[in-house]
C-alpha cells in the first residue's frame, strides 16, 4: 500500500494535498521503527494502545481496515472508500476546486 502514497505525496507536492495516515497498531514503539523502515513521510497519527478500537477508529466510525476518506479543503468527508480510479478522480477533483478558490 505505501507505494501508493508515495506516488500520491509525489504527484501532488507543491499542490494544495495533504496525506494523512492511521495507525492502529497497539506497540508505538514498532510503528515508529516500521514508519522509518518503510520511508513514511507524511502526517499519521497512532490510534493508541487500544489499536483499532482506539479513539481515532471509534470517533469516525471505522468498521474495516484501510478506510480511506476523501477531506476537502474546507474540512467536509466528500468521499469516503473510494480506490483506485475514483481515488485518483476524487483527489484530482478536490485539489482543482482548491486551487481555484486560492
Amino acid at each position: 500500500m505505501y507505494p501508493h502514497e508515495r506516488s500520491l505525496v509525489k504527484t501532488y507536492k507543491d499542490r494544495p494535498f495533504a496525506l494523512i495516515g492511521v495507525n492502529s497498531d497497539d506497540d508505538l514503539v514498532k510503528l515508529k521503527k516500521r514508519m522509518k523502515e518503510e520511508n513514511i513521510t507524511w502526517r499519521s497519527f497512532w490510534n493508541g494502545k487500544k489499536g483499532t478500537s482506539g479513539p481515532i477508529s471509534t470517533a469516525w466510525n471505522v468498521k474495516g481496515w484501510p478506510t480511506i476518506y476523501v477531506i476537502d479543503a474546507k474540512g467536509i468527508i466528500r468521499y469516503k472508500n473510494v480506490r483506485g480510479d475514483r481515488l485518483e478522480k476524487a483527489i484530482e477533483t478536490l485539489v482543482k476546486e482548491a486551487e481555484a478558490a486560492q
